[in-house]
């Protein structure tokens, strides 16, 4: 994955819900460990790795809006264009 050298300027409020969501997403991944560890059964597994995917697919889906509406909204008033083929990139990651 190439990663970008630009950066982001977040809020601290948007900052702390970022990790917020984050740390509930880490602790669903460790109870899923856990899980493995004593030997549960596999559907109860399946069922917490589908609350994580979706835990994931929100998380995304709110860094992509806050994406569109700052750094891409910036990126077209500066007339950098290239901002539309590193989205849809982007967007299709999703997919």
């Amino acid at each position: 994955m190439k990663e970008s050298c630009k950066k982001k300027e977040r809020s601290s409020e948007e900052k702390e819900k970022l990790l917020k969501h984050l740390n509930i997403i880490e602790g669903q991944v460790r109870g899923i460990k856990n899980m493995v560890i004593d030997n549960r059964y596999c559907n109860d597994i399946l069922i917490q790795l589908a609350a994580i995917t979706k835990s994931l697919k929100s998380l995304g889906n709110t860094i992509l809006k806050q994406h569109i509406t700052d750094c891409v909204v910036n990126d077209l008033k500066n007339d950098n264009l290239h901002v539309i083929d590193e989205l849809i990139a982007t967007i299709d990651r999703f997919n």
